[in-house]
């Protein structure tokens, strides 16, 4: 199974913001960061906001942030309301699959006992765990000479 860009920068959004916590994020620092456009972040940003994950804030001074504590917002729930599709066979996407087995087959038993074990490793790692436990994150994602280059503009 592979998580498409969509959930990859999802993540990676809320792990900014977890890391600037207590400041709002700017749309253009958090895009600079990654080295992706202002616009496909945006796009990235509607299910977050929609899900209660962030919040924005209008106006020459805003931003995003975190709606709830990163502690509280599991890697399952993003992926969640960011895939699509969990398919992993034919047969898992409809119930009028061609294959004769669909009702007794055991590979179909095995896949769903994976997916299912994938989510469950999923919801044991919170945004909190991916960010704020990480020592150089801020440095990394270029937030501690924030303040330095907004001078400079």
């Amino acid at each position: 199974m592979r998580l498409t860009r969509q959930t990859n920068y999802a993540i990676r959004i809320l792990m900014y913001c977890a890391a600037n916590e207590g400041r709002l994020s700017r749309i253009s620092d958090i895009a600079e960061a990654y080295s992706l456009s202002d616009l496909f972040l945006f796009k990235i940003l509607q299910p977050l906001v929609e899900h209660g994950f962030v919040e924005t804030v209008r106006g020459r001074h805003g931003g995003v942030r975190l709606a709830k504590p990163a502690e509280e917002i599991t890697l399952f729930d993003v992926v969640r309301v960011t895939e699509d599709n969990f398919a992993m066979a034919e047969c898992f996407e409809n119930d009028d699959a061609d294959c004769p087995l669909v009702e007794s087959c055991g590979l179909n038993e095995a896949l769903r006992k994976a997916l299912n074990a994938f989510f469950e490793v999923l919801a044991g790692y919170t945004i909190s765990d991916l960010a704020v436990a990480r020592p150089d994150m801020r440095l990394r994602l270029g937030l501690d000479d924030l303040p330095e280059r907004a001078a400079a503009r």
